[in-house]
């Protein structure tokens, strides 16, 4: 059983990009498709599939890789996690890494990057940061 999906997908997709794997598979949640679908609109991830039926469901999540520079994603770091959570106003969001990196944020419109936050004017729960 997995206490903590959110940090659990952010260090198999880092350990996954080290490793210049292709393809990750993680264990399925609704929650976690939505942060890889919010990824993969940012540019970290190529593409999602659902594997499986019932309880043994897995995303296989294909990740992208740019000729000549390596991994896309260099680093995550989790920001809220179970013990405390973080929130932040949408007036507080700010770039990260000069617009190279995101924020993932947990909003009530959604799981949303900071850009995307920030266009529609809605704070919420910072999940983690990712470059």
């Amino acid at each position: 059983m997995i206490t903590d999906p959110i940090s659990d997908l952010i260090i198999r997709l880092k350990n996954g990009s080290d490793a210049r794997k292709t393809v990750v598979s993680m264990p399925y949640s609704k929650f976690v498709e939505n942060v890889i679908h919010t990824l993969k609109k940012a540019g970290f991830v190529e593409a999602v599939e659902k594997k499986g039926q019932d309880f043994t469901k897995t995303l296989e999540v294909s990740l992208v890789y740019i000729p000549g520079a390596g991994a896309r994603i260099h680093g995550v770091d989790r920001i809220s996690k179970p013990s405390r959570r973080i929130y932040q106003k949408a007036s507080d969001i700010r770039g990260y890494k000069s617009g190279f990196g995101n924020i993932v944020l947990s909003t009530p419109k959604g799981v949303l990057t900071d850009v995307e936050a920030k266009k529609q004017n809605v704070g919420g729960e910072v999940l983690f940061k990712i470059w």
